[in-house]
């Protein structure tokens, strides 16, 4: 399976998965000029991933902001990680947010709530 490493941009996220470390990050802000363009291929990665994935995988998200598309497909992508749960193998989502942005931690709160992954609230000084 190729390793994704997608640059961060003013407007989209950088989305990189680094397997010495069984780790992916994603970062930055989320509002694409056309969601569906820039997240199918990065969906299309995680169901790769989700079908034979490692042991153990960290997902590290810090996001700034993300629009209300980048928002579904988000929870899309995290769904997809269900199902490396669902094959006996450990993910865990950790959610960072600065101390202050109620938004981004509510965000992560309705997250945790909806999945069956485990997933880290992370509170960060700005």
């Amino acid at each position: 399976m190729e390793p994704i490493n997608i640059e961060e941009t003013d407007k989209t996220p950088g989305i990189k998965y680094v397997p010495e470390q069984n780790k992916i990050m994603i970062a930055g802000k989320s509002i694409p000029e056309d969601p569906r363009e820039f997240f199918n291929p990065i969906l299309k990665w995680f169901e790769e991933f989700s079908a034979n994935p490692p042991d153990h995988t960290t997902v590290e998200v810090k996001l700034e902001y993300f629009n209300t598309s980048s928002s579904k497909t988000f929870l899309q992508i995290f769904k997809k990680l269900e199902n490396v749960v669902r094959k006996k193998k450990n993910v865990n989502i950790e959610w960072y947010y600065e101390v202050d942005d109620y938004d981004m931690k509510e965000c992560g709160e309705d997250y945790r709530s909806m999945l069956k992954v485990p997933f880290k609230m992370i509170e960060v000084m700005e």
